[in-house]
């Protein structure tokens, strides 16, 4: 799959844009160069509903008890890849969302600042889709033509810059495959 990016670099062409009120400007003169991959699904287990659109946007309706505890959560993503591979833009690109939390890793705090954040919908032992692949790919080219600091090694899981806290996109994540077909 190909994708661009539409000429001022902000959004996705291809993907269904929603503004999310959880994002914000990124500091003055950070150059994003980085990609942090995670995984969500609201409720645990369940795909296709509406609850992760309605947590990026602010709007969660409590149908089960357990999205109550994400009821009034700030919290967001640049990007969602569902399980049919279908994008749904949340932020721009040249915005920070908020997808990291606490985060460091080498040597950086606060990956908000200058990554790009892209949700799976999925959990950590769920093996992914094949289109999420492709669309992730897709993506993630997209991505590195429009911002060339954003390289291999500057791709990472949640779990590699808030270990200990956080698990995404989990050992149902084939890195190696992702790796090896992104360089094709």
């Amino acid at each position: 799959m190909t994708f661009e990016l539409e000429p001022q670099g902000r959004w996705l062409t291809g993907a269904h844009h929603c503004f999310s009120p959880f994002q914000g400007a990124r500091p003055e003169g950070m150059a994003i160069d980085a990609l942090v991959i995670h995984n969500i699904t609201l409720p645990p287990g369940l795909f296709g509903a509406p609850y992760i659109g309605q947590l990026f946007l602010g709007c969660v309706q409590p149908d089960f008890p357990v999205l109550k505890q994400v009821e009034g959560l700030e919290v967001s993503a640049h990007l969602l890849i569902r399980r049919d591979g279908r994008l749904v833009q949340f932020v721009p690109f040249d915005r920070r969302a908020w997808h990291a939390g606490r985060s460091e890793y080498g040597g950086r705090r606060n990956w908000n600042d200058f990554s790009i954040g892209i949700e799976l919908e999925g959990c950590d032992h769920t093996p992914y889709e094949d289109i999420q692949y492709q669309s992730l790919i897709g993506v993630t080219r997209a991505l590195m033509r429009a911002y060339p600091q954003i390289t291999r090694t500057r791709i990472l899981g949640h779990c590699d810059i808030a270990p200990g806290r956080k698990t995404d996109p989990g050992p149902a994540f084939d890195w190696d495959r992702f790796f090896r077909q992104l360089e094709l």
